[in-house]
């Protein structure tokens, strides 16, 4: 919103000599923010120039410029004409123009000097307006009689030499404020104006309180026919409407100067004297309006919302297909007038030179209906930058009466002493109740009772006492922000002063620090990065054709996968059940970018939905009960923490010191087991077949009481080509919950024995489908407590064995905890585990 100082003053008592810099920084004070400041940063000279030559001159680049003598008048000190190179072509010999001469400060700081250009001494330029800061329009230079009109022109009796500062207002200064949301009031000089009342003190005067006259019953008929859709809860799409008449207007007369120029430096281009009218009142008042050609419309005017498949032609000559939810403007119901509160149609615009009676629209629209249409139209117009955002609906009729004014005034019309006030209005809000405590309890400064009554008042609301320190604030009616008691909050502080309120350091108190699930997470990706691993965090969205590649069966689990309502991608709108669904991916990525042996683990969570458990979806006016909550609480769905890896490529590096070695599944069970062994918890390994990994080279990791930790093993052939991965990649996925837990388990602490341990080889032939941990496990049973390890230290195969057998050595360590053990125990407790390992597997000792 620009805001034109001398226009301000009309409204709010500025001290003498204020600048816009002191104004803007006023505003800022109480919530708006500075956007910039124009006007009084051109220095002179800037005078008016008469073009006595132009010769067009063609270069080599293919651009033609203009070699121009100019009369300057005495300006440049010897009344000669002076020599100016000029790109634009849209003047003649004889135009009044714009000149800056050498000496002279353009905005943006821009020094002008005579300097060589063309094979030309250019002393000076000829200005557009964008230069000179007073509009956008770069197409061509200024021509004075086009800018100002050859009427004011000749009023003014501009000669060359004449200083145009004044007349262009380049000494005048215009604060421009950026509006939010919720401030739209301050799209007007008397919402701005207020809050410059607010922020110093200053006298204000309000633009809305003139004299209007009252509505008759003999008004032009207006129908307010839309009662609401369920869409916006009902509620109307207008529930006032102004019209005013005013015959015999000349609207060829030129709008007056004045107006123009404030028109100008709000950033508004004057069109003609109806439209300009409208624009001044909107920016004064905060209120749109729209004007029609009387002599065009045949019946009354009807508000309505849109039948599908209706059209409109817009004023800027768009044909639109209109929307049932589009609330219209039209002339006995049929033909439309306008998109209501957005913009008007070709039908029954105004004319100049035709148009002599015109009906000026002032009405209140719902800001929900305008700002969907706008939106729905991509049509932004000042007009809906206005209702969308609250224009005060007791300002309706003011408005009306202020533009009726100034076209009887220059317009030269006679008011219709017929007024038509269709007001349908029903109280929305009512009084919100605040104790007066609250701004002090909130904000932490310490407001008096009396401040907050003030202020509360200053801002334009009603208060009353309730008794015992409560107080009944009704809101004025352009503010349709303050809805409840904290917004009433916040208007005390900021009016008050938001550089009142203290910054205050919070006092750091003493916490618990992390929880035992944090640091173990912690403790184990220090763990796998120790071992070179590089940690990883991938997005958490998959799509069906994943599990495909994965190789997932039909009827599993894993499938059943929570899908996102409105995905970043429609490709991915599921959420993943395990990290192995989108870890690969990274994987892959980091390959093709050329990292041959690559490592990757990721900690986070995986969704895990009970798609049985249904929340409700509560109303927004009230808090939802316990049990409601629970409901929903227990509806979302189970998050666990799980670590996955995944790896290709060389494990060791071959180089001058050898051949390297390839990554292969019995690393990846390592690093699987490191994450227990980092958290104490001690894991067994069972032979499994899962997907996505390779049959016959995948185990399942579990606790001692067979809990289910993870997988671990070599993707499937197939599934790596799927991937793009490559060959004899390894994977793993743990469930790190179910670790974390364990690791809180009470653990029972033996002592370290300081007696001698005692070892003894056994080599046993098994068939080949009996697994080495399962003999193992009968070794461990059978030898009892003295066995304090064992391991496999040689599998054999070859002529010595039946082609269906295998032997495997076994190293097994024994130990007492109080004594040294003898010959004869030792060989004992080796017995039982061999006569265990044959009850167990048939096998005989080699």
């Amino acid at each position: 919103m620009r805001v034109p100082v001398d226009w301000l003053g009309e409204y709010v008592e500025l001290p003498a000599g204020v600048t816009g810099e002191q104004i803007a920084a006023a505003l800022v004070a109480v919530g708006l923010e500075e956007e910039g400041l124009h006007g009084g940063d051109v220095a002179g000279p800037l005078v008016v120039g008469r073009v006595l030559e132009k010769h067009p001159e063609p270069q080599k680049n293919g651009k033609t410029i203009n070699w121009c003598q100019v009369d300057v008048g005495d300006s440049n000190g010897t009344g000669e004409p002076q020599g100016i190179v000029c790109g634009a072509h849209n003047f003649e010999v004889g135009d009044l123009v714009a000149v800056i001469l050498p000496g002279g400060v353009l905005p943006g700081n821009f020094q002008i000097s005579a300097r060589k250009t063309y094979g030309h001494v250019s002393a000076g330029m000829i200005c557009s307006v964008r230069e000179l800061g007073i509009g956008e329009d770069h197409d061509g230079i200024i021509v004075l009689p086009r800018l100002l009109g050859e009427h004011h022109v000749e009023e003014l009796g501009l000669q060359p030499g004449d200083d145009l500062i004044p007349v262009l207002g380049l000494d005048r200064e215009v604060v421009e404020v950026n509006v939010t949301p919720d401030r739209g009031y301050c799209f007007s000089l008397r919402g701005v104006a207020r809050e410059y009342s607010h922020s110093t003190g200053a006298a204000y005067t309000d633009p809305a309180l003139i004299p209007v006259d009252p509505a008759t019953q003999d008004g032009y008929a207006v129908e307010l026919a839309d009662a609401g859709i369920p869409e916006l809860d009902g509620v109307p799409g207008c529930d006032r409407y102004v019209a005013r008449i005013v015959r015999g207007i000349d609207l060829t007369r030129e709008t007056p100067e004045w107006m123009q120029r404030r028109l100008l430096e709000a950033g508004m281009r004057p069109i003609s004297l109806a439209v300009d009218v409208t624009n001044y009142v909107m920016l004064a008042l905060g209120q749109p309006l729209h004007a029609f050609d009387l002599a065009t419309l045949q019946g009354p005017i009807v508000v309505r919302r849109a039948v599908a498949g209706e059209r409109l032609r817009t004023l800027d000559d768009v044909d639109r297909v209109l929307d049932p939810e589009d609330l219209l403007i039209t002339d006995s119901g049929t033909r439309i007038l306008a998109l209501a509160g957005v913009m008007g149609g070709e039908d029954g615009e105004v004319t100049p030179g035709q148009t002599t009676d015109v009906l000026i629209e002032s009405a209140h629209f719902d800001p929900r209906s305008v700002a969907r249409s706008s939106r729905r139209h991509r049509l932004s117009s000042e007009a809906a930058k206005r209702f969308e955002r609250g224009v005060d609906p007791d300002v309706t009729d003011a408005a009306a009466q202020l533009a009726v004014n100034l076209l009887v005034e220059h317009g030269g019309g006679t008011a219709d002493p017929a007024i038509t006030d269709a007001d349908q209005r029903v109280a929305t809000r009512g009084p919100i109740e605040l104790d007066v405590t609250m701004p002090t309890r909130y904000v932490g400064v310490d407001y008096t009772p009396e401040r907050v009554r003030e202020i509360l008042t200053m801002i334009g609301c009603e208060v009353r006492e309730l008794g015992q320190g409560t107080i009944s604030v009704t809101p004025p009616g352009w503010r349709p922000d303050l809805t409840d008691a904290p917004t009433l909050v916040e208007e005390v502080a900021r009016v008050d002063g938001y550089d009142k309120i203290p910054s205050v350091v919070p006092r750091a108190i003493g916490g618990r620090g992390l929880t035992h699930g944090q640091r173990a997470r912690r403790r184990v990706a220090g763990a796998l990065a120790g071992q070179g691993l590089h940690e990883v965090l991938t997005y958490p969205f998959v799509g069906e054709s994943r599990f495909d590649e994965l190789g997932l069966a039909a009827d599993d689990v894993r499938r059943t996968a929570l899908r996102l309502a409105n995905p970043l991608s429609d490709e991915a709108p599921l959420m993943r059940t395990e990290l192995l669904q989108t870890l690969p991916e990274a994987l892959r990525r980091n390959i093709s970018r050329g990292s041959r042996d690559v490592a990757l683990f990721e900690i986070d969570t995986v969704t895990l939905p009970d798609h049985a458990a249904q929340a409700p979806v509560p109303g927004v006016g009230a808090r939802p009960d316990d049990a409601v909550l629970q409901q929903i609480r227990d509806a979302v769905p189970g998050q666990p923490w799980h670590v996955a890896v995944v790896a290709a490529g060389q494990a060791d590096r071959s180089g001058w010191w050898g051949k390297g070695r390839p990554v292969d599944v019995t690393d990846v069970v390592a690093w699987a087991h490191s994450v227990a062994d980092t958290l104490g918890v001690p894991l067994r390994r069972v032979q499994a077949e899962r997907a996505p990994f390779h049959p016959g080279r995948c185990v399942e990791l579990t606790l001692e009481d067979g809990t289910t930790v993870g997988f671990v093993g070599e993707l499937h052939p197939k599934v790596v080509q799927r991937l793009g991965l490559p060959d004899r990649t390894s994977a793993a996925e743990l469930d790190l919950d179910v670790l974390v837990a364990a690791s809180e388990r009470p653990t029972q602490v033996r002592p370290l024995s300081t007696h001698p341990m005692a070892s003894s080889d056994v080599a046993l032939v098994v068939p080949r489908s009996t697994r080495y941990g399962d003999v193992e496990a009968s070794l461990r049973a059978g030898a009892g407590e003295l066995l304090e390890s064992v391991e496999l230290f040689d599998v054999y195969v070859g002529d010595q064995l039946a082609a269906d057998q295998q032997s495997l050595a076994f190293r097994m360590h024994f130990r007492a905890p109080d004594r040294t053990l003898t010959t004869e125990e030792v060989n004992a407790a080796r017995d039982a585990a061999v006569a265990r390992a044959a009850k167990d597997h048939g096998a005989v000792q080699r």
